[in-house]
């Protein structure tokens, strides 16, 4: 079986981004999004993204972005993965392939119920991975609330491409999480944090640590 790997995401500093890198992070993401405590403009991630080596996916995460913010992450800020986290359809995926060729695209799903993971097959065509994440309250973040869903909905799923699971994990779960879920990549951002968007270089260095292991 492939061994687990980890992304970090809502880098937003030079030694967190070092940690990452060091500790064998399989891909760091930036979130473009001016509500979230992680945000990062375009300049900040293109010091950011320099330290990264090529074999590491530097991925940019949106939320029902415009294509000018997007166009600047890709060109300024050197993400290679486009994460999308909000209610893009499927059209919106295809037209980015369209604007950016050759760039991955990623798109969250949020979980609550079996039904939700339905969605997923709609996206199968036009996204290079989906990413299973705990559906947080109406107004609230996206993402990055350390809010889980319950990883037994996707027992037996027959996932329809490439997947990672989200929402919740930290150190003391990863484990659970990867043998309940089967995933294979678990994306973290708040469980390796002091504070809200206050990322912790030694949790970093210890969640990846503890991946290494699975």
């Amino acid at each position: 079986m492939n061994r687990v790997s980890a992304k970090i995401c809502g880098l937003s500093t030079p030694d967190t981004v070092g940690a990452a890198v060091r500790h064998g992070a399989s891909q760091i993401g930036f979130v473009f999004f001016a509500k979230s405590p992680r945000n990062v403009s375009a300049e900040q991630a293109a010091s950011l993204t320099a330290m990264v080596p090529p074999h590491i996916g530097k991925v940019g995460v949106f939320v029902d972005a415009e294509d000018a913010l997007i166009d600047e992450a890709i060109g300024l800020g050197r993400v290679d993965i486009l994460q999308l986290h909000g209610k893009e359809p499927p059209e919106r995926l295809a037209a980015l392939r369209a604007r950016h060729p050759g760039i991955g695209l990623w798109k969250a799903l949020p979980v609550r119920t079996r039904a939700d993971l339905a969605a997923a097959k709609l996206y199968r065509s036009v996204a290079d991975l989906i990413l299973y994440d705990a559906k947080t309250p109406e107004g609230g973040l996206p993402g990055g609330m350390g809010l889980r869903f319950d990883w037994t909905l996707l027992d037996g799923f027959s996932h329809p491409q490439r997947w990672a699971l989200s929402g919740g994990i930290d150190i003391g779960n990863v484990e659970r999480a990867a043998a309940i879920t089967g995933a294979r990549l678990i994306d973290i951002s708040s469980g390796v944090e002091a504070a809200p968007g206050i990322k912790d270089v030694d949790k970093i260095a210890a969640f990846l640590q503890r991946v290494a292991t699975l």
